[in-house]
């Protein structure tokens, strides 16, 4: 009898054994692919000095102390840019920045977002079903970055039309003027293979953008919908002698309020809470973005902002890359943070833009 019982423990501990892994909650993957997939990654640093082979020179000298210091020790990027003239007012690690691009993650969803209801797909109130017992309307899809509620708008919209908006808002084109180191990242022509447009619409599987073109995006969002041709000054003549390009008008003007109110609501309650400075008046908007970029191939952080939300001065992208659980969308946002209230320590904020001359055209 007590060698029934043991035969029958083993037993029943081999059934246990052969038990699929459950799956990590938000991935929809065993953790035992999880980990596999992190160690893809292994030779990709966290942590470097990203801004030692930058030339700063003609750079805004408060809002590049202001980037450094706050990126710190993160492999990544940092541009700022002057919403209201697009003016590059500092580019943090200029190789990755001017590079081929990296996936979008999450920060694809304002693009999204914005199709939507210019299509009349969605409105602001429009709840879509993102769970068994779950509805959400797009400030709080926004806010915590839901993926299954834009995917379920790329489905609806299609490919054309989310290809159609993506390239209006200046993804798959070089975002600055006469910047000869730019590469204008790149954009699908068909839907990705993997989880086709709705996983283009939430992830932006497929796409690769530059800090560049997000800085140049979260500027628009910024100014009303005006997308400024970006120009780096690398003289004192033409920091004195700056004039803004127009690459185009969006017309964007009555639908950015809800795109606004996503933004506003992340850094309220949502992903990216940590980019708010408490100690300062000034209210960030933003969007994080996270994800593995399996063509670069690294772990992705992405958080694009401007502030504030009345009167827009700065428009960030930042962007980290490495392969530990830091490297996440509310991590950049929490370097975005910093850099804002170090700004505010320097009284950025509470000095007045000057006013340029302005050009329409290239």
């Amino acid at each position: 009898m007590k060698e029934f019982g043991k035969a029958t423990l083993a037993t029943m501990v081999a059934m246990l054994c052969a038990i699929p892994v459950p799956a990590a909650p938000g991935t929809g993957r065993p953790t035992t692919t999880a980990h596999r997939t992190a160690s893809r990654y292994r030779g990709v640093p966290t942590f470097a000095d990203s801004s030692k082979t930058d030339d700063g020179t003609y750079d805004d000298p408060v809002v590049r102390a202001a980037a450094v210091s706050a990126l710190g020790r993160y492999n990544g990027a940092v541009v700022a840019v002057d919403p209201n003239t697009g003016r590059i007012l500092t580019v943090v690690n200029q190789k990755i920045a001017f590079g081929e691009g990296y996936i979008p993650c999450s920060t694809i969803k304002p693009t999204i977002a914005l199709a939507a209801l210019e299509e009349n797909v969605i409105t602001r109130d429009t709840m879509l079903r993102v769970g068994r017992r779950k509805y959400m309307n797009l400030t709080d899809a926004m806010a915590h970055s839901n993926n299954e509620f834009f995917e379920q708008l790329g489905t609806r919209m299609g490919f054309d039309t989310v290809s159609k908006y993506g390239r209006l808002l200046g993804l798959g084109e070089l975002a600055g003027y006469n910047l000869s180191d730019e590469h204008p990242g790149s954009f699908p022509t068909v839907p990705p293979a993997f989880g086709g447009v709705a996983r283009m619409s939430s992830f932006g599987e497929g796409i690769q953008v530059t800090p560049l073109q997000m800085a140049a995006l979260s500027a628009a969002f910024a100014n009303g919908g005006t997308l400024y041709y970006l120009q780096y000054p690398h003289s004192q003549e033409e920091v004195e002698n700056f004039t803004p390009r127009v690459k185009r008008e969006l017309n964007i003007g009555p639908i950015l309020p809800e795109i606004r109110e996503g933004m506003l609501a992340a850094v309220l309650y949502g992903t990216g809470k940590s980019s708010f400075d408490r100690g300062g008046d000034e209210m960030p908007l933003g969007k994080t973005g996270t994800c593995d970029d399996h063509t670069t191939p690294s772990k992705i952080g992405w958080f694009i902002t401007y502030a504030n939300e009345s009167h827009p001065k700065i428009a960030l992208a930042v962007l980290l890359r490495g392969n530990t659980r830091r490297v996440k969308g509310p991590t950049a946002a929490e370097v975005a943070g910093r850099i804002y209230r170090k700004l505010r320590e320097q009284n950025y904020f509470a000095n007045p833009t000057p006013a340029v001359a302005m050009n329409t055209g290239k």
